[in-house]
């Protein structure tokens, strides 16, 4: 058996290589980007007003106060996307700007249109009155002010989300280089399950593959599901296998019949192929039968637990950070949250802990371990939103002790 730290060092050293693609910027959400990805253009283009107001120069002001003021003639208004360009432009002259407006030379400061006095009147103005210096760069938005050109918009290994989409939008990126999306195919196996509502109690609902299913759902990840392989399917397996190994397939992944027990076949198996290296079985808890195989294809295989929790524990720990290593995804970064009871485990393995974080009212994340951690209890399950991590050398973990806790989607 293998310690988890060490587990998770043997898996970053026999990662798989998943291949870049180009892809329109409208099928990128949810992939992971590839490169950095730098703006092509200055945003904002061009220096443009924050306000609906006037434009002026604000050097024209530089005199004026309380008891000299000057009449700025309206010449012109624009609006966000009309050309601003003007031919001549007299001395003391305001244009008349709404929101996005272009503001070019000499105009070089606004007064909000809350703010201007105009004669003869508002009905019908000619001009704006000013008796005050305006101060240059007033309520001007600066070319390049959000994003300057050659500055990051994402960078290599994040997940391209809906704000993503908007900036590149934005600056007029249309094609952006994504890891391609690891293909996942996925065995049930046992006699023991089923897919059927009506079940009699020697029965077991088929619920991993529906979790996982939906886990995946929302991460750049293709989950191919497979019929339920039976405890004496050992040639139709073996046939499986050799099938996706010339497929386009990245990881297999199966659930159950990976343990020491009679029907357990899927080590048997898996040890007929040429491996690169593997190991079975873990010092964690939930999930302690697990087996990874890297075959010497660049294709790899888990064999999860068959109980719901424990396979939930070891796809969560195990397989996502092995995807994250092979497409170079950002790692999810845990929570350090204090423990609020006393919690004791066996010195030897790293629990994984089914629990609930919160906030105290000066913001210390807190962690509550959920009544029930037995791997048959799902109960428990559907009341957290974090798994803590008890790491091993240590049986004892105190009230206060901060502890490592991580969501349970494998995404912050």
């Amino acid at each position: 058996m293998i310690h988890y730290k060490k587990a998770l060092l043997k898996l970053k050293k026999n990662k798989i290589k998943i291949n870049s693609e180009k892809i329109s910027v409208e099928k990128s959400i949810n992939r992971i980007s590839a490169t950095n990805l730098y703006s092509p253009n200055n945003y904002p283009a061009a220096n443009n007003t924050a306000f609906d107001g006037f434009a002026i120069n604000s050097k024209e002001t530089k005199n004026l106060g309380k008891k000299k003021f000057l009449k700025f003639k309206i010449i012109k208004t624009l609006a966000a996307g009309d050309n601003p360009k003007i031919k001549k432009i007299p001395k003391f002259s305001a244009i008349e700007v709404m929101t996005g407006a272009v503001i070019k030379k000499p105009f070089d400061a606004i007064i909000p249109v809350e703010e201007a006095q105009f004669f003869p009147n508002l009905k019908k103005p000619k001009f704006i009155i000013i008796n005050k210096k305006i101060k240059k760069n007033n309520f001007i938005r600066f070319l390049g002010s959000d994003f300057k050109k050659g500055e990051i918009v994402i960078k290599q290994g994040e997940i391209i989300n809906s704000q993503h989409i908007l900036a590149f939008k934005t600056l007029g990126i249309k094609k952006v280089i994504t890891k391609k999306k690891p293909k996942i195919v996925f065995y049930t196996t046992g006699n023991e399950i089923s897919n059927s509502n009506k079940l009699p109690n020697w029965k077991v609902r088929n619920s991993n593959s529906y979790y996982l299913k939906s886990l995946i759902k929302n991460l750049p990840f293709d989950f191919i599901e497979k019929k339920i392989l039976r405890d004496k399917d050992l040639k139709k397996f073996q046939i499986e296998i050799k099938r996706n190994l010339k497929s386009s397939i990245d990881l297999i992944l199966t659930s159950g019949a990976v343990s020491a027990g009679k029907f357990d076949f899927v080590p048997k198996i898996i040890k007929q192929f040429n491996l690169k290296y593997s190991f079975k079985g873990a010092y964690i808890r939930p999930g302690k039968p697990l087996m990874f195989a890297k075959f010497i294809n660049n294709k790899a295989f888990f064999g999860l637990p068959g109980n719901p929790i424990s396979s939930a524990a070891c796809f969560r720990f195990f397989v996502l950070p092995y995807l994250y290593f092979s497409t170079g995804m950002k790692e999810n970064k845990p929570i350090n949250a204090k423990l609020n009871h006393v919690f004791v485990k066996k010195k030897n393995f790293t629990r994984f802990i089914k629990g609930q974080i919160s906030f105290s009212k000066k913001g210390l994340a807190e962690f509550k371990v959920q009544k029930g951690q037995e791997s048959f209890r799902i109960k428990p399950f559907t009341y957290s939103n974090a798994w803590g991590l008890f790491p091993n050398g240590k049986d004892k973990f105190k009230k206060g002790d901060f502890i490592e806790c991580y969501t349970l989607t494998g995404i912050n």
